[in-house]
């Protein structure tokens, strides 16, 4: 980067923030100079990425919390306002994932990945629309090739990955002539977690196997953050990574009938233990699996972040 971004100084909101797209586009931001409030299930795993922001000469500060409770949501968000500054940027990158056949899948696992991916992200732009308002900010809703290519065995995640593309479409034209942005990042298979545990599954290895080149093929890491940051810098409404989503958005219309003709090749093959279903998957799964397990917690004075900050 040269020169100073227009992130510098501004207050940053990451979701999913532990591992991930969302830590890669914490450290992003940090870098830039923004304030930035990790919000997610795993105490942990937030305060380790606090703590590379702060490697980096970036500031950044934990707030454990479940997107989908939004009675707690809006307490982090007073409290990242009160302690940060109101919120420039908010990204909704919070999300699970499971796969497996739909009448055989759990009906809460189903129903809980579309409370956290699609409810969650409503939430999250719910609570912190009043500081987008006052600061003119700019909202990146995370989504996935699965929105406008919905893979079978997937069906939960495909739903809220296309409910969330049009929310934020939405949303955009909702409140554009308040001077507030609201862009999408489209992501296609990307190493993270979630995707390396769903390889370790016949069924989903198979699927991404046997996809047409290059959707088939996983993409690194490596860069994802910082190419998320360029785009809410420039308050892009859209963020395609790789590049050639851009062009499979425009085919859209033919997706579902080429993903059903290649689900007919492939499913066959498979065997009835093949076609398991997965459970929440990664560490990201297991963590929210854990969390749904435990009596909700309130109020947030014993994980509230840091101390309250003091100037502009």
């Amino acid at each position: 980067m040269t020169g100073a971004s227009p992130l510098r100084g501004r207050t940053a909101v990451v979701t999913g923030a532990a591992r991930g797209v969302g830590e890669q586009v914490a450290l992003a931001l940090a870098r830039r100079g923004a304030r930035v409030a990790l919000v997610g299930h795993e105490e942990a795993g937030l305060a380790r990425v606090a703590a590379r922001c702060r490697a980096a000469g970036g500031t950044a500060h934990p707030w454990p919390a479940d997107v989908t409770d939004e009675e707690r949501m809006r307490a982090v968000a007073r409290e990242v306002g009160r302690r940060l500054g109101p919120a420039s940027v908010v990204v909704a990158n919070a999300g699970i994932a499971a796969g497996g056949p739909f009448d055989r899948t759990d009906p809460a696992t189903w129903r809980r990945i579309v409370e956290v991916n699609l409810l969650g992200s409503a939430v999250t732009a719910r609570v912190f629309l009043p500081a987008l308002r006052s600061t003119r900010g700019h909202y990146l809703q995370v989504s996935s090739l699965a929105a406008i290519a919905p893979s079978p065995m997937m069906t939960a995640y495909g739903a809220s990955k296309a409910g969330v593309e049009a929310f934020a479409y939405a949303l955009r034209a909702e409140v554009a002539h308040l001077g507030v942005t609201v862009g999408v990042a489209r992501l296609a298979w990307t190493d993270t977690d979630m995707i390396r545990a769903a390889e370790e599954h016949p069924v989903m290895r198979e699927l991404r196997h046997h996809m047409a080149w290059p959707a088939s093929r996983v993409r690194s890491l490596d860069g994802v953050g910082e190419r998320l940051a360029r785009g809410i810098e420039r308050r892009r409404p859209a963020v395609n990574l790789p590049p050639w989503l851009r062009a499979v958005r425009a085919a859209a219309p033919l997706l579902p009938g080429l993903v059903a003709r290649h689900a007919r090749h492939v499913l066959p093959r498979l065997d009835d233990a093949d076609l398991a279903p997965t459970g929440l998957l990664g560490p990201g799964g297991a963590a929210d699996r854990a969390r749904t397990e435990l009596e909700p917690r309130t109020g947030l004075e014993s994980h509230s972040g840091p101390e309250p900050r003091t100037g502009a």
